[in-house]
């Protein structure tokens, strides 16, 4: 895959070196040339100096053939423009844009700008680590943006199905467990007490989740 990574802050060097190390074409963009010594020595991608929602700096990075753009820098409002340019203007196929302030990321994705909320995965992380919830992180995907948490079913969840706590590209129940026994849910099968449920949830919408079971 062609990727262009507009950052090179801690997160962007990072990906990009993991991306370099698995094969693929990696370009990334800062506006400041310092920014690129957070590479480290043997990587393989290219460096540009440029602004990340720059037309021009786009285009002289790939965009017309890249295959994904991930915008990762310090600033919400330009990942979204950068992120709104590659998929409207250059018809990127695979574009993320980072998001510090959790209150933008449902107006962003509204917009149709898929995003991942690091404020939003740490301080629900952090907090089911201190105090504990009904619903455990059983595995975590990828880097930590999709996690299978296991919801133990209380009275208040009772005759309630999988359909009430669902939301697409967000939510998703996939499994429970009766009676020590596993099966795939259909969306309209009632809960019953002591079920444990298996929820593939985005690590940033896993507060809306709390929400929907509370």
């Amino acid at each position: 895959m062609h990727v262009i990574i507009i950052g090179c802050g801690r997160v962007g060097a990072y990906l990009a070196q993991v991306l370099d190390a698995e094969g693929h074409r990696v370009v990334v963009i800062d506006r400041d040339p310092l920014a690129f010594k957070r590479l480290v020595r043997g990587y393989g991608g290219t460096t540009q100096v440029g602004i990340g929602f720059d037309r021009d700096a786009l285009r002289a990075a790939g965009a017309e053939h890249a295959d994904a753009l991930a915008a990762v820098t310090n600033g919400d409002n330009s990942n979204f423009i950068a992120a709104s340019v590659a998929r409207d203007t250059f018809r990127i196929p695979h574009v993320v844009a980072r998001i510090y302030d959790p209150q933008r990321e449902t107006i962003y994705r509204e917009l149709g700008i898929q995003t991942i909320s690091s404020t939003s995965w740490a301080v629900h992380t952090i907090k089911r680590m201190l105090v504990g919830d009904a619903q455990a992180a059983a595995h975590q995907f990828g880097g930590g943006e999709v996690e299978l948490i296991e919801v133990e079913i209380g009275t208040r969840l009772v005759g309630r199905c999988p359909r009430d706590l669902s939301v697409p590209g967000e939510i998703l129940p996939v499994s429970i467990v009766r009676r020590g026994r596993a099966f795939l849910p259909t969306p309209g099968v009632p809960f019953e007490l002591g079920d444990v449920l298996h929820v593939a949830v985005r690590a940033s919408a896993v507060g809306v989740l709390e929400t929907m079971i509370r």
